[in-house]
């Protein structure tokens, strides 16, 4: 038997039954699911120092288990020092069960690391059902060693899903586990 992520098990058993009678879908294709995770993080100092999107690379490449890219700039940019073609940033497309293996290792390790925790911010969709997330510190990642981090910063978290709402986003997500704030 090949494995499979607890998270997409749980979608397969439970989740699909459940939003298909909260929504009134008549077949279960119809279910929204989590098309991909795109982790990534903008580093503007990049352009003083090199070095500073390799360790980005590195750091994004533990956490995520996949190996990161770095992001190039597409136009020249006199006021920020930038040309066009310099690496700025880092980010990663998560897919499958690395994407399932991710999402628990936030929902169950990272996000309750976080200092005074209420929950994730309900006002991060954007009309098309997809989420976006940001997080304020790398370290909160069990992945991450502390010792070595030579400058604390965040990073962004898209969850792209096949809803058509923002509710059946919100719905689909908060089933997967994500703890939504209570308004």
């Amino acid at each position: 038997m090949s494995y499979q992520a607890r998270l997409k098990k749980e979608y397969n058993e439970r989740i699909i039954s459940g939003l298909k009678e909260e929504f009134g879908y008549k077949n279960f294709m119809e279910v929204p699911k989590l098309q991909k995770i795109v982790l990534s993080r903008g580093i503007g100092s990049a352009v003083a120092d090199k070095k500073l999107i390799d360790y980005a690379v590195e750091e994004l490449t533990n956490i995520s288990g996949q190996k990161a890219i770095p992001t190039i700039s597409k136009k020249d940019v006199a006021a920020f020092k930038l040309r066009k073609g310099m690496p700025i940033g880092v980010k990663v497309t998560l897919r499958g069960q690395r994407m399932y293996e991710f999402l628990d290792r936030l929902v169950t390790t990272a996000l309750p690391r976080v200092r005074d925790f209420q929950g994730v911010k309900a006002n991060g969709f954007d009309g098309r059902g997809n989420y976006n997330l940001g997080v304020s510190e790398q370290i909160i990642f069990p992945e991450i060693d502390i010792d070595k981090v030579n400058k604390i910063s965040g990073m962004d978290i898209s969850f792209v899903t096949s809803a058509k709402t923002d509710k059946e986003a919100k719905s689909l997500l908060s089933e997967l586990g994500l703890p939504f704030k209570n308004n």
